[in-house]
């Protein structure tokens, strides 16, 4: 009796057991680790895709220990502008920018970009500049040595590539303070070492030519020290940047503007839906050119993943009279200067194939005074035009 009695505790203990061991054979246990999902597919390359990378990549071997990537790059912008006003009227088609030139990858840490740029709409000069001419050496990301002509990237939209300006075209903060030449020779270190990131730079302003310069003026320095407050305010990008730039004094300095000491401080503020951009800027003229003070706001608001909706407020003011002066199209009206400035601009893109392809277009209203003084200009300017970079 008592042989029944175990067999049959036996076979309940295997019974309740069985599905126990069933599912523990079927479910991973603490130590393992889940099978992870199979990642989408990506998506095939888009007619853009293609035609780019048949475009402009012209060689590519990772393998090769001397060359490994020749690309294309460059730009054509084209404008189409219409300026009224209470001084006089201006209508212009105007090819803006056309660049291109090689930029080569070798030795695994060095790049050699050249960029040319030319003017199709004039015989003479065909060719107007070597814009970036340059070798790079990348240690890491944390420090790149770039010596050569090179863009001068300061002030806010100083700092951005024509090629991903928001506006049309950059303010008349950048047009009067920023260099306007924009590539200039020197030596420069720059790095990111997340969330700083920076540049160190020493120029020359000589006398200007379509090349490196003559080299027969003084130097300018430019320092640039950035934080991305982005983690701290659960943003995509919140970018703090101080630029500041020393020139010495001379008559002889014609790449740059007379400016000996320039202080801007901007802001870069981005989410997926919309953004700010904004920048306070302070420049101490010489040789007669006035002290120069500027604030500019740029709010942008994206509708789709391709339609976006920007404006723009800008002031600038100067210590004396006739320290500032107009953007590019309102200046073939009015040449002349005054002491107050303020423009107004409203504007859409449309984002073909993001900054690579797209079309923008704005309204500017633009407001200047000179004191008591005549030389005065308010008046409108409709700008749109086919931005195509590569």
């Amino acid at each position: 009796m008592c042989n029944v009695c175990t067999r049959a505790v036996l076979v309940t203990l295997m019974a309740v057991a069985a599905p126990a061991y069933g599912q523990t054979a079927a479910t991973p246990s603490g130590n393992q680790t889940p099978a992870q999902p199979t990642p989408p597919p990506k998506p095939p390359p888009s007619a853009y895709d293609r035609i780019w990378s048949t475009f402009t990549n012209w060689y590519t071997d990772d393998k090769s220990p001397v060359i490994q990537r020749v690309l294309f790059t460059g730009r054509f912008h084209h404008d189409f502008a219409v300026v009224r006003s209470d001084q006089g009227d201006h209508d212009e088609s105007n090819v803006r920018r056309v660049r291109f030139g090689p930029r080569i990858t070798f030795l695994r840490r060095f790049l050699f970009h050249a960029e040319v740029e030319v003017n199709p709409q004039e015989r003479n000069p065909f060719y107007v500049r070597f814009t970036d001419l340059y070798v790079q050496w990348t240690k890491s990301s944390r420090m790149a040595l770039t010596v050569g002509k090179q863009s001068i990237p300061f002030t806010q939209e100083g700092a951005t590539s024509s090629r991903e300006l928001l506006t049309i075209d950059r303010s008349n903060l950048a047009n009067n303070i920023w260099f306007g030449q924009e590539y200039m020779p020197g030596v420069s270190v720059s790095g990111t070492a997340a969330p700083w990131n920076y540049r160190l730079g020493i120029y020359s302003s000589g006398a200007a030519n379509r090349e490196f310069g003559r080299f027969n003026g003084e130097a300018f320095t430019l320092g640039v020290l950035g934080y991305d407050f982005a983690k701290k305010l659960g943003v995509r990008q919140a970018l703090l940047s101080g630029h500041y730039l020393y020139q010495q004094p001379d008559v002889d300095n014609t790449f740059t503007r007379r400016f000996e000491h320039i202080t801007s401080m901007n802001f870069r503020l981005g989410e997926p839906k919309w953004g700010l951009r904004s920048d306070v800027s302070r420049a101490i003229g010489y040789l007669g050119q006035s002290n120069l003070w500027s604030f500019m706001a740029l709010p942008s608001i994206n509708a789709t993943d391709k339609l976006q909706f920007v404006t723009r407020y800008t002031f600038l003011s100067s210590d004396d009279p006739r320290g500032v002066q107009l953007p590019t199209y309102e200046n073939r009206v009015v040449t002349g200067r005054g002491d107050s400035y303020n423009e107004w601009y409203v504007g859409s893109n449309y984002y073909f194939y993001g900054h690579r392809l797209k079309l923008q277009t704005g309204v500017q209203y633009d407001d200047m005074d000179d004191g008591p003084a005549a030389d005065t200009y308010a008046g409108w300017a409709w700008t749109t035009g086919i931005r195509v970079g590569w």
